[in-house]
């Protein structure tokens, strides 16, 4: 059966049976019940509330005039259940929510003392739970007064700072467990598996999140395509909120930063809507090259609105809407700066949702519905052209994901089954062009002995428009046969008449082709297909995770389908309050969609003069395994705990085209990733409330490139990706001693530093190391040659030279390697032999440690008032104003900087 048909099958028994169950379940479930005395008469206007120590969510109603109460848009976790009714003794009772399935409760109170308030504390067994998946939950409660670096990308930085095994890289982007972004979401149960840095695209505003789970575990057979965190989001919403409640924000920082925002909540028993809009404006929106912000103004306006309906009590109707805006300044390196460089780029983000679900009976729930998103990216390159270093580039992109989805779950007994399938289809289209602006990229000619170790250079001549034209200006033709040519000489070795025609410096220069920009446009579609079964069993102390899921995937020239089983089990020893499991999951990792096309595209002369040979990118093959044990301490402190091992056929990264944001996938022969994570929570202990995440992460890939851009069949070695980091650590701690009073929360995060890019450094002796490109002796003493750095380089990365440091207006050309250093990277020194002791795999360079501080005082109500409140924070960002970096010429992303100390006043009205 063909592909074709196999979707029109699939699509006609959606409509048909509604019986096609999402890859992206829904995420949220439903507690529901009647509360009755001792003679079975229904007790009205009684409080009901739930909680979950551990994440900090916290919900309250009162029964109807028939008893009833109901609790809708639950996350998956289990929770205090707790009733109190003047008469009656109080309630209270443990429920488990792990499936959309309604729990449906019964509630007998017994005559007693007359209570109104109930204060009920968890015990050790409530703190851990019978899962064989490690994840995180975090609640609204405790992530609003959470400090955020990024106002731009606040949900980024939530997942980096709550969540074990994750990364910290510049812009918003987060490495999940050892790999490049490979990351999802899972909004309200839609999938959001492409790229969500601010640099690719804009992100899902934290305003309109309740509730967040982070799985870092092997994920069950319901999830596929990217799986190295998945991030189950459930938005807020207004539903049963029969008095509107929202608030007002506004609020002024550092660089001239304001950001105005509005939240409502409003509904009834039927119906409800939650609608949340703001817009920033800023004098620093991206993370710069510079400490100093230069040229680096942006500004983001989003909107979010979740609709729902329950028209019967066995149906309900679910829309979720939202559209972002966002534009920006490239930030300028000084480089840049002094050439006038004036990039920008503009993206414009909308998403709609709908979703219907419909309760069968009291143990099978159907939900089915659909999604579009679209991503329209545009980067502008600067006026004049030769304004912009080393390259002009523009592109146009747009990228539109538009899926199917629904999901029948069945609970009973000690089973909870869940069935179903997803597909996916989406569209590319790419327009790109470029123009080479710095001379010495395709130089023609090589100016004799003008690199530190004697070698040949690039003579960036821009009147010599050919290697025939070279000994008349006393240069040495750049040919590809001169001797005695130097590493820095071009990236090719030779000028090309192909990228000559590219040669923005030189209108005259000898080409094949015609002269001038270059241009590409491409489309293309991905089409994806998922299916799977899983079945969560619950017998005594036991938990086992059962599953298989099945990929077909429809790429570019590409095609693959998977099976993947998927197992986990979970042991509850009781006695101790320890949960003991293990997982595996076996899985297929799809390429990343933003700019594929130019990726795969197989034969192109100037793509491959550019950028080298191109070959398509296949989807990855990867066995997961996890071990690990979750321990409550008393009642006040659980760790969990985790061990992972990642072997992937196809490892993938992006490679960053001439330090500009426009990025290619890549991907590698493969990987093997492991490492610890640890968290500590500490729920609320008389208005103290913590956190600790700590993890390693070895990420190590191995060549030869066999995909995208620059694909290289012929190199060998293993090396550390520049999302490998030793180690890093969290610690969140914030304090209320009542809940009208102030309160104050701080994050200390540590990181041990990221592999960094290109940094010269010595070894001429290992095959295995970028070195031996910048390494010389004279005389038999080892040097480094720095002539392939700028002066602005050098003093971005800190770099020393017999304790001297090189500045702007000073800068090295070599240095001995006993007497270079850094003060930002840690770059591998040598032996008292003289040998180099750098290494891809076993002793990269790294960027130098860091600890960052953050912190958050306020107030929530101000004057004390019930029914409207006034709330005032203050944040500082980066306390210390430590001076560090996130990376240094990264194939990814290239040079950027943390954020100085920044301060934040917040003023809000709420109702």
């Amino acid at each position: 059966m063909n592909f074709r048909k196999k979707i029109t099958l699939f699509v006609f028994g959606l409509a048909l049976f509604f019986c096609a169950s999402s890859g992206w379940a829904q995420s949220s479930g439903t507690i529901q019940g009647v509360v009755k005395d001792p003679s079975s008469g229904a007790v009205a206007n009684a409080p009901v509330n739930i909680s979950d120590p551990v994440s900090g969510y916290h919900r309250e109603t009162t029964t109807g005039t028939a008893g009833d109460f109901r609790f809708t848009n639950i996350p998956f976790n289990p929770y205090h259940l707790t009733v109190a009714a003047k008469g009656f003794s109080s309630f209270v009772q443990d429920v488990e929510v792990r499936s959309a399935v309604p729990t449906t409760l019964e509630i007998s109170l017994k005559l007693g003392t007359a209570t109104e308030n109930i204060t009920v504390e968890a015990t050790g067994s409530d703190l851990v739970e019978t899962e064989s998946t490690p994840h995180t939950d975090v609640d609204r409660e405790l992530f609003d007064k959470l400090p955020l670096e990024s106002q731009s990308s606040s949900l980024s930085s939530l997942v980096t700072l709550a969540s074990p095994g994750v990364v910290a890289d510049s812009n918003g982007l987060f490495h999940g467990l050892g790999d490049h972004a490979e990351n999802s979401f899972s909004v309200d149960g839609q999938p959001m598996t492409d790229q969500q840095s601010k640099v690719f695209s804009n992100q899902l505003p934290v305003d309109s999140i309740q509730s967040m789970e982070v799985i870092s575990g092997a994920p069950p057979a319901e999830y596929g395509d990217k799986t190295s965190l998945v991030i189950k989001v459930t938005t807020r919403s207004g539903l049963g909120q029969t008095q509107p409640t929202g608030n007002v924000t506004t609020s002024y920082g550092s660089f001239g930063s304001v950001n105005a925002g509005a939240n409502l909540a409003i509904g009834g028993a039927k119906w409800g809507n939650f609608i949340s809009a703001n817009g920033l404006d800023t004098g620093r929106f991206l993370d710069p090259p510079e400490f100093q912000v230069v040229h680096d103004k942006g500004n983001e306006e989003n909107g979010f609105d979740r609709f729902d309906l329950q028209p019967s009590g066995a149906d309900t109707i679910h829309l979720n809407f939202s559209y972002t805006r966002s534009w920006f300044q490239e930030p300028n390196s000084f480089d840049a700066l002094s050439s006038g460089q004036d990039q920008r780029a503009l993206i414009k983000t909308f998403n709609v949702a709908p979703s219907w679900t419909h309760l069968f009976n009291s143990t099978t729930l159907l939900t089915a519905g659909a999604f579009v998103r679209h991503d329209d990216f545009n980067y502008y390159p600067s006026a004049n052209p030769l304004a912009d270093v080393s390259e002009s580039a523009s592109e146009q992109r747009m990228l539109t994901n538009a899926g199917l989805h629904a999901d029948i779950s069945y609970v009973k007994g000690a089973h909870n089954v869940k069935l179903g399938g997803t597909f996916q289809h989406t569209l590319l289209t790419e327009n790109f062009s470029v123009g080479l602006t710095d001379p010495t990229i395709n130089d023609p000619c090589l100016a004799p002995g003008s690199n530190p170790d004697g070698t040949d250079g690039p003579a960036g001549e821009t009147n010599v428009v050919s290697p025939s034209g070279c000994v008349a200006a006393s240069l040495i033709p750049n040919n590809g046969t001169d001797p005695n040519v130097g590493p820095f000489a071009s990236p090719v070795n030779a000028f090309d008449p192909i990228l000559g025609c590219l040669d923005l410096t030189r209108p005259t220069v000898s080409c094949t082709g015609t002269h001038g920009l270059f241009h590409f446009h491409g489309t293309g579609d991905v089409k994806e297909l998922g299916l799977f079964v899983q079945d969560t069993i619950t017998e005594g102390n036991w938990s086992f995770n059962l599953g298989i899921r099945g990929d077909i995937y429809r790429g570019l020239s590409v095609t693959s389908n998977q099976a993947e089983p998927r197992a986990g089990i979970a042991y509850n020893i009781k006695r101790t309050n320890s949960v003991l499991r293990v997982s595996y999951a076996r899985l297929m990792e799809t390429p990343f969609n933003e700019n594929l096309v130019l990726a795969s595209t197989v034969g192109n002369s100037v793509a491959e003069a550019l950028f080298g040979a191109t070959a398509p990118v296949l989807p990855g093959q990867r066995n997961e395994f996890h071990a690990g044990f979750q321990q409550a301490f008393g009642k006040y402190l659980v760790v969990d705990a985790d061990y992972l091992w990642k072997y992937t056929h196809n490892g993938y990264d992006f490679s960053d085209f001439l330090n500009t944001p426009i990025f290619f996938p890549i991907a590698w022969h493969n990987s093997k990733i492991h490492g610890p994570s640890f968290r500590v929570s500490i729920p609320n202990f008389h208005g103290l409330t913590a956190f600790f995440t700590a993890s390693s992460v070895a990420a190590r890939f191995f060549n030869p490139q066999v995909g995208g851009l620059g694909t290289d069949l012929t190199a060998a070695g293993v090396f550390r990706i520049d999302h490998d980091q030793k180690f890093q650590e969290t610690t969140h701690i914030q304090y209320q001693p009542s809940k009208n009073w102030p309160w104050i929360a701080f994050n200390w995060r540590y990181d041990n530093g990221l592999v960094a890019g290109a940094v010269p450094c010595f070894n001429d002796a290992n095959p295995n190391s970028i070195c031996q490109a910048t390494s010389f002796r004279i005389g038999g003493v080892p040097y480094v040659d720095l002539s392939g750095l700028t002066a602005d380089q050098q003093a971005q990365a800190g770099l020393t030279c017999n304790g001297v440091a090189a500045t702007l207006t000073a800068a090295f050309t070599s240095c001995s390697a006993s007497e270079y250093g850094s003060t930002r990277i840690k770059i591998p020194g040598i032996t008292n032999a003289g040998l180099g002791t750098a290494d891809n795999d076993r002793n990269p360079s790294r960027i130098a440690p860091r600890n960052l501080f953050d912190v958050s005082l306020g107030d929530d109500n101000l004057f004390h008032k019930d029914r409207y409140k006034w709330s005032l924070r203050l944040t500082v960002i980066n306390l210390t104003n430590k001076v560090a970096l996130y990376n240094f010429l990264s194939t990814f992303s290239g040079t950027h900087f943390v954020t100085p100390r920044t301060l934040t006043a917040e003023l809000g009205f709420h109702f």
